[in-house]
């Protein structure tokens, strides 16, 4: 279709100036931020394409840029456009640590991790490094791929609580299956983490495991004390 024959209802920006942007549909507001398509194509069009195969919106969270550009109508600047608005409609969704963000039990981790790390196609280990406030003083995603022992090294997760001189740590993981159940692995990384923590004087506080909108605490399972 061409831009100049699109009726009404293909015009997103009068829409939401009239309706208002709640009522307009996901490829609508995508068409928006597109902003232009090209002679052969509306915006809207070009929406469509980047969300037909997608079984929610929220797989826009794994877009890359190469695969933004390969499609007719997405330069370079509309991809990074796309990638901004994406990774702040994220953020919005969780706390910043520009913030001063204090812990106090496991659904303050659960509020400012799920909606990030939910999603994940892969396992991702985070820790949270915390001040004596249990303030968050640092976060780091240590590493990607299935927990185990020899992947999750203590030296590793404790260089960066001596260099950030934190008082406790927290670890994070999740589960892409959306099942916060701790595996056996799980357990065992607790444990080594946690008799650690203990010889060198870091509190290891907790390891939440992040399902599909739920959590388990291993310290609430009594797995460490």
């Amino acid at each position: 279709m061409l831009i100049k024959e699109m009726h009404f209802s293909d015009k997103p920006r009068e829409r939401l100036m009239i309706y208002g942007p709640d009522k307009l549909t996901n490829q609508e507001l995508l068409g928006i931020i597109i902003n232009t398509g090209h002679k052969e194509e509306s915006s809207i069009g070009i929406a469509n394409k980047i969300i037909k195969d997608m079984k929610s919106v929220r797989e826009l969270r794994e877009l890359t840029y190469q695969e933004l550009i390969s499609i007719k109508g997405i330069g370079e600047a509309k991809a990074i456009t796309i990638l901004a608005v994406i990774e702040l409609a994220i953020r919005m969704h969780t706390h910043s640590l520009e913030e001063d963000l204090y812990i106090k039990s496991p659904d303050d981790v659960s509020k400012l991790l799920m909606e990030k790390m939910r999603y994940y196609q892969q396992e991702h280990f985070v820790v949270l490094y915390l001040s004596t406030k249990n303030m968050i003083i640092h976060q780091e995603t240590m590493f990607k791929g299935s927990l185990n022992t020899s992947i999750v090294h203590p030296r590793e997760v404790y260089k960066e609580a001596i260099k950030r001189s934190a008082a406790a740590i927290i670890c994070v993981h999740n589960h892409p299956s959306g099942d916060p159940s701790p595996s056996r692995e799980d357990i065992e990384v607790t444990k080594r983490l946690y008799e650690c923590g203990e010889m060198i004087g870091v509190d290891f506080l907790d390891h939440i495991i992040i399902g599909s909108g739920k959590y388990i605490s291993l310290k609430e399972m009594n797995v460490i004390k």
